[in-house]
């Protein structure tokens, strides 16, 4: 892609915050130099509003504190103060130089320096090392700006040496791909590859994390690069697994990986729906049989999936919440390709199987994956999804029963009728559930006793 960015500097002036000008006036008329520096100079350019506005200045931390009334000691050892100004927060740090990384991840030490220039030759991406006040204008010492016009992530000066010093910037240069859309540049892309096994240093948690933000993005396809630079092989290697399994079957036309990256693409930008799309057929590869026709199978792949994906995100140490929603959503995701017949009552059982907190990501997975496949049976699968869509809605606007909670009888129900609580209520309540959604019109307290007692 390429940008043309007219006057970068009246883009940044009409959205930098008074309170942001407010905070480098003061420290200029006490001496110091002060800049909004990194990332919201660079959304600033491309016409975003910031979330945050992050401040670089001369001034040291316990100067910093003298100057402003109200602060925080956020980060004081790396020379980080929080100022709060009109009920916000905006992070103020001086000029510093990195020490060693010995962990792969944080520097040992900083040192703090009176220039702007060695401040901004620490920092991970040209886009991402900019600097601007009103009085100097843009401070753009390694060619942010023109990397913008390009579509370009470039390190700021030895690739190699920016991600030894912290390999999560790796993951970073993807995110960043995928959030703003842009290729990255070719020594970029190398060093990745080459420091990628520096990412076993990596918490599981900020590898989940970065994941997760490009999964996010506007562009979640980048992911492919991961594998394309063998990133992948180190921090999900059953991608890459995933990226080498050919499916020669007329439904599809891509690898799984390749299939997978479609899927994700073209599922709603929603933290569930991405991850379910991501690995919705992890299993697949274990899963593969070939007939004597040459065709593939990948038979029970969604069962054993769920598994799969339930120790991948756990691994990843990502919430419960979203390892349970993805891992169910993974183990029904095939259902309406085992001999579906379509009818109001299956449709009923389907929705009751999967139940309600799950059946939306059901369907939204369906279609998606349907738009990943070859165009080989995609309008009988298409004109299934609309069937069992509109239907579904109107099991939910007539307030049929689909699961135990919708019964007119409860389990208190039953223990007024003498049964005994336990294990006898919870399948008695099954069982009833099942006789409501063949017959919904039976969901009567009355009806349901009465069936009770003839059991």
């Amino acid at each position: 892609m390429t940008l043309v960015i007219k006057d970068a500097e009246k883009l940044i002036e009409k959205i930098i915050p008074d309170d942001v000008l407010w905070i480098i006036d003061r420290l200029e008329k006490n001496g110091y130099e002060a800049f909004a520096v990194g990332g919201c100079v660079r959304d600033a350019i491309l016409g975003c509003t910031p979330k945050d506005w992050d401040i670089t200045t001369s001034a040291k931390p316990m100067e910093v504190k003298k100057i402003f009334r109200n602060t925080i000691d956020t980060g004081l050892k790396h020379g980080t103060v929080t100022v709060r100004k009109s009920g916000e927060s905006y992070e103020v740090t001086t000029y510093r130089i990195d020490g060693t990384y010995s962990d792969g991840r944080h520097p040992d030490n900083v040192e703090f320096t009176s220039d702007l220039k060695e401040d901004l030759r620490r920092r991970d991406f040209t886009i991402n090392a900019m600097a601007y006040n009103p009085s100097v204008g843009i401070v753009d010492e390694f060619g942010g700006v023109h990397d913008l016009e390009r579509g370009i992530i470039r390190c700021v000066g030895v690739a190699s040496e920016r991600f030894s010093e912290d390999a999560l910037r790796i993951l970073r240069a993807v995110r960043f791909a995928g959030r703003l859309g842009f290729e990255i540049d070719d020594d970029t892309l190398k060093a990745m590859g080459d420091i990628s096994t520096n990412l076993v240093n990596i918490s599981k948690e900020r590898i989940y994390g970065e994941i997760d933000k490009l999964l996010m993005s506007p562009h979640p396809e980048k992911i492919k690069i991961l594998y394309d630079t063998g990133v992948s092989k180190v921090v999900m290697p059953w991608f890459d697994k995933m990226m080498e399994t050919k499916q020669n079957t007329p439904y599809h036309k891509y690898s799984v990986g390749m299939h997978t990256i479609e899927v994700v693409k073209n599922i709603r930008d929603d933290h569930y729906l991405r991850w379910i799309a991501l690995l919705h057929d992890v299993a697949k590869p274990m899963c593969k049989t070939t007939d004597e026709n040459g065709r593939d199978h990948f038979k029970k792949h969604a069962y054993v999936g769920s598994d799969e994906a339930r120790k991948i995100l756990r691994g990843l140490k990502a919430d419960n919440k979203t390892i349970e929603i993805v891992t169910k959503t993974i183990k029904c995701h095939d259902d309406l390709n085992s001999g579906f017949e379509c009818d109001d009552k299956n449709v009923r059982k389907l929705a009751s199987r999967i139940g309600k907190e799950i059946f939306p990501y059901f369907l939204e997975l369906y279609e998606a994956d349907i738009k990943g496949k070859s165009d080989f049976g995609k309008e009988d699968s298409l004109k299934l999804l609309l069937y069992i869509s509109l239907k579904y809605q109107e099991l939910l606007e007539k307030n049929v029963p689909l699961e135990i909670k919708d019964l007119k009888i409860t389990g208190n129900d039953l223990i007024d009728m003498g049964m005994k609580p336990g294990r006898e209520i919870g399948e008695t309540l099954k069982y009833l559930l099942e006789i409501v959604i063949d017959n919904p019109e039976i969901n009567e307290i009355e009806r349901l006793k009465e069936i009770v007692r003839e059991k």
